[in-house]
């Protein structure tokens, strides 16, 4: 019993730092929100961060992988629904766009992983949100299942995919950063769609 309590306490002092550098972050930007700033706006103290993170980077990439875990949970009904990859790779495209118009303190590190993107392997693991890899996915099904062009390597659609993103974030037009990016992303995909479906 004491074990239990003593473990969900761990739990909500993990995700109340979560919480709190999330606002921190989506406030002051990433690099103007200290640690201090972060434990100050959670409650608790600076010494308690390193129970549970190493580092400020640690915690937002921790935010990013929850974020993609959101976007996964979202293709996960799709793909049990048997989705084309063109309907999947939209989904994900839309998904992963809500969520970092609402939490825009991810971009950067969203657009840093594009950085690497012509040698994935060479992505440190620390650098990766994850969300190149759903993209990924996504493109090699629909090429082995002949849905997508497979005269294009998959990373250089990834890359299209990032760079979409990146553009979107600089954009000045009059529309939302999702619609910016629904529309970017209908035009890529008819670009890689296999003509003779």
């Amino acid at each position: 019993m004491a074990e239990n309590l003593r473990k969900r306490k761990k739990f909500q002092a993990r995700q109340t730092i979560l919480k709190a550098a999330a606002q921190q972050f989506e406030r002051h930007g990433f690099a103007n929100t200290s640690i201090a700033g972060i434990m100050q706006a959670a409650g608790l103290g600076v010494g308690t961060f390193y129970n549970y993170f190493g580092s400020k980077e640690e915690v937002l990439l921790t935010l990013a992988r929850n974020l993609r875990e959101d976007v996964f949970q979202s293709l996960s009904s799709a793909v049990a629904v048997n989705q084309s990859s063109a309907e999947l790779l939209e989904l994900c495209c839309l998904c992963t766009a809500k969520l970092i118009d609402e939490n825009r303190f991810i971009l950067p590190l969203f657009i840093s992983a594009s950085e690497h993107s012509d040698k994935p392997e060479q992505i440190p693991q620390s650098l990766s949100p994850g969300f190149r890899e759903l993209f990924e996915a996504i493109i090699l099904r629909g090429q082995r299942l002949g849905e997508f062009r497979s005269d294009v390597p998959s990373n250089i659609i990834s890359e299209m995919i990032h760079s979409i993103y990146q553009t979107t974030a600089f954009s000045k037009l009059e529309i939302s950063f999702q619609e910016n990016i629904g529309l970017k992303i209908k035009i890529l995909l008819d670009g890689i769609r296999e003509r003779n479906l």
